[in-house]
């Protein structure tokens, strides 16, 4: 039986107005034109970036008029048009037989501020999980978002995903957390111009053998693309670092031959969980003064 998912990684163009109907109507175009190309790749699973429909500039909901930081005044966003477009993103999905991940926001029971979410959609075009969110920056945690509370793991066809948002790359028990549940992937969606963000997915790759979904805006693709890496570390492929809206497709495989991915699934990974298991304790001296003095050769 295979145990393969074709992944597609996007990197669409993230506006940072929830107030301007036009730029949130045209994020949602642009996600169903890149929905369409993944499906005709042969992908099961496309990713899209962190506030893939909006992500707003703090400056744009979270300033008085002298410039200061005060809370969000989440009446002005355009909530409408941010389900409206979620649900013609769904409903793309559903004809498409394509499983869909996209980053927007969800919002709560005024006056609780919204949470900043990934949004799976199933193959039947089913809204049938969401990962908000736990990490926040302080920018974010005190004028902007509620924290999310849990880890968020969801399985297509075998493979087992988890979720992760931009500055919880910062947080390694997170994605420590995620090995420990046995995901086979993680889908780490930003939205940020940084290139040693790129570098921490590659050594969540290495560390925790699995692959990574590294999904950034079009607009931040000049610095560092969106891609996807494998378990070891290799980056299997990225998207032009030309600013424009593109996909990379690559295959998570359970069984892959290619050498490195096959070592870190097959032994880096199970070793690294014996050793953390209590593999060393039947094997520790205790009361040899040869190991327990320490100053002296």
């Amino acid at each position: 039986m295979s145990r393969t998912l074709r992944l597609a990684v996007a990197q669409s163009t993230v506006p940072e107005g929830p107030t301007d109907r036009g730029a949130l109507r045209a994020a949602g175009q642009e996600i169903r034109a890149l929905m369409a190309e993944a499906a005709e790749a042969g992908a099961r699973l496309v990713q899209f970036p962190e506030g893939a429909l909006v992500y707003p500039s703090k400056r744009v909901m979270a300033a008085d008029p002298d410039g200061e930081l005060v809370p969000a005044d989440w009446s002005r966003a355009a909530w409408d048009v941010l389900r409206e477009e979620a649900e013609l993103i769904a409903a793309l999905a559903g004809e498409l037989r394509l499983w869909t991940v996209f980053g927007s926001l969800q919002p709560l029971t005024p006056p609780n501020r919204p949470h900043n979410s990934l949004f799976v959609v199933s193959d039947r075009g089913d809204l049938v999980a969401r990962y908000d969110k736990r990490f926040l920056s302080h920018t974010e945690v005190s004028y902007l978002y509620t924290p999310g509370r849990e880890p968020l793991v969801f399985e297509v066809d075998g493979i087992r995903i988890g979720c992760a948002l931009c500055v919880e790359a910062n947080f390694p028990p997170l994605f420590a957390e995620y090995e420990r549940l046995g995901v086979d992937c993680v889908l780490l969606s930003v939205m940020v111009d940084d290139a040693p963000r790129a570098r921490v997915a590659q050594a969540y790759g290495t560390l925790y053998c699995y692959w990574v979904g590294y999904a950034v805006p079009a607009q931040f693709s000049a610095t560092v693309p969106s891609g996807i890496v494998a378990p070891g570390g290799r980056w299997l492929g990225q998207c032009p670092a030309d600013g424009q809206p593109a996909l990379v497709v690559a295959d998570i495989d359970l069984d892959s031959a290619d050498t490195d991915i096959d070592v870190a699934l097959r032994y880096a990974r199970p070793w690294r969980r014996r050793a953390q298991e209590g593999l060393y304790e039947g094997q520790m001296v205790v009361g040899d003064p040869r190991s327990d003095i320490r100053t002296a050769f």
